[in-house]
């Protein structure tokens, strides 16, 4: 069965890019009023023995990166450009970026996923939203579960008009948008269960079972992460590797 081309919600899942002048202003306005947009994380990579996180937020705001027992800040240029150093980590971290103004803080959405000391996956997780990797991966990024159904996602090259999901008897052709950016909707399964994206096969792991904030599991063919959304809902988000087993 073949599904209709679909449009990918631009919504959170377009590639973050610096302020222009009217959006500047309009942050320099919220902050007089005391409110401050959440902060996006872009880029995360090696600085010596630890990592750089870059991103954007609104200009001269200061960021913080919260994790559990941990914290690292800096403040955003006058452009919104930050840059924030983490000590090396001794396995994976889940971070929340925020801005904080004055002593109110506007937290993103966003959580930031660094596996393996950043020698493995890199991801921005969203609840009710596509994962967005970081780090080199294959069309298909991520698929994310909450055990009602799952969100398949991933980045193929910009100008790219079509790609090809298949997942059971169901073949679904998905128009990515600008910047390469997919997601599709898919039903939930137990797994294992084969999806191929582009003519790739990928194996949905399933669920995660582990109650606790971040569980974590190495798999053949990539990382089943579990975690914890709003209302302390688990979700799954399983990250393919890169290359085929």
């Amino acid at each position: 069965m073949k599904r209709a081309i679909l449009s990918m919600a631009a919504a959170g899942l377009a590639a973050a890019c610096s302020p222009s002048p009217p959006e500047k202003a309009a942050d320099q306005a919220e902050a007089a009023r005391g409110w401050a947009r959440p902060p996006v994380v872009e880029s995360v990579g090696p600085d010596g023995a630890g990592l750089i996180v870059a991103g954007v937020a609104a200009p001269e705001a200061r960021v913080v990166l919260r994790g559990e027992g941990a914290a690292f800040a800096a403040t955003a240029d006058s452009d919104g450009r930050f840059e924030i150093r983490v000590p090396p980590p001794a396995g994976h971290l889940l971070l929340r970026p925020e801005t904080q103004v004055g002593q109110d803080a506007a937290p993103s959405p966003d959580q930031l996923l660094i596996l393996a000391a950043g020698r493995g996956p890199v991801a921005v997780l969203r609840a009710g939203g596509p994962t967005r990797r970081l780090d080199p991966a294959p069309a298909l990024g991520a698929i994310d579960g909450d055990g009602r159904m799952r969100l398949a996602s991933g980045q193929v090259a910009a100008g790219t008009e079509v790609v090809v999901v298949q997942s059971g008897d169901e073949t679904i052709q998905v128009a990515p948008d600008e910047a390469g950016r997919w997601s599709v909707i898919l039903p939930a399964e137990g797994g294992p269960d084969p999806i191929r994206v582009n003519g790739r096969e990928f194996i949905w792991p399933g669920q995660a079972d582990a109650a606790r904030p971040l569980a974590v599991e190495r798999l053949e063919s990539g990382w089943r992460v579990g975690w914890t959304g709003p209302g302390e809902a688990r979700q799954t988000t399983w990250l393919p590797d890169a290359t085929a087993p």
